[in-house]
């Protein structure tokens, strides 16, 4: 085999499972953020509780680390088929691939750029803060953010820029998923049509559920 086309084939695969492994992990993290639409005394023990096991645990530190590489690995490996991609692809399988794809799909690589801005400003505001910046505690002597996350969603501006990336996220995942089961062989014809629709699902479940976060926070504040 060409070695270009086996080293794109390895970092097309190295970013289905990467991707799928990031699928994998937003599942768990809207699930731990669903507790910040509990009542308020409860939201407060919950989430910081459950903040405290994240940070202590050492099977979720080695999780973390593998997330770590991924989001890394995920973005470069992006990056780099896209630039072969753009030197290689001849200018009429290009036209015919617009008209059979979706937007999307052909522009992935913004949907990737907003993604990335998004995740450097969402780290810096909660998990660095919570890491290294000077957080208060709650009463029962967690960091307590909960109020750090309630503060930030405070702000209407935020909650706009933090819908609209978590829409880029969506779209994002419509294609990824297929793709990445198209890149590990797992889009065979005969269960394609169930691969898809699974996408479909999952892709409007988390970015439907990582909305209503925010919104449920910043209107709660005008009807309390």
């Amino acid at each position: 085999m060409n070695p270009i086309l086996q080293s794109t084939l390895s970092r097309k695969n190295l970013m289905a499972l990467t991707g799928l492994f990031l699928c994998f992990f937003l599942v768990i993290h809207l699930l731990g953020n669903m507790q910040l639409l509990l009542p308020e005394d409860k939201a407060v023990v919950s989430f910081n509780n459950y903040s405290t096991l994240l940070s202590g645990n050492i099977f979720i530190k080695i999780v973390s680390y593998v997330l770590y590489f991924s989001l890394i690995a995920h973005a470069v490996d992006a990056l780099f088929i896209t630039l072969r991609n753009r030197k290689s692809v001849v200018k009429y399988a290009y036209d015919d691939r617009k008209k059979a794809s979706k937007w999307y799909s052909r522009n992935m690589g913004i949907l990737g750029t907003i993604l990335l801005v998004f995740l450097v400003i969402h780290f810096k505001d909660f998990w660095y803060s919570y890491k290294f910046g000077s957080i208060p505690y709650d009463t029962n002597g967690n960091k307590d953010l909960y109020q750090i996350v309630v503060n930030a969603f405070h702000t209407g501006w935020y909650v706009v820029f933090y819908i609209l990336s978590l829409l880029a996220l969506g779209y994002h995942l419509l294609h990824g998923f297929k793709s990445a089961a198209r890149s590990l062989g797992l889009y065979h014809p005969r269960y394609a049509a169930y691969v898809q629709k699974f996408g479909i699902v999952y892709s409007y479940a988390i970015t439907i559920g990582f909305i209503i976060i925010p919104l449920y926070i910043y209107l709660k504040q005008f009807i309390q």
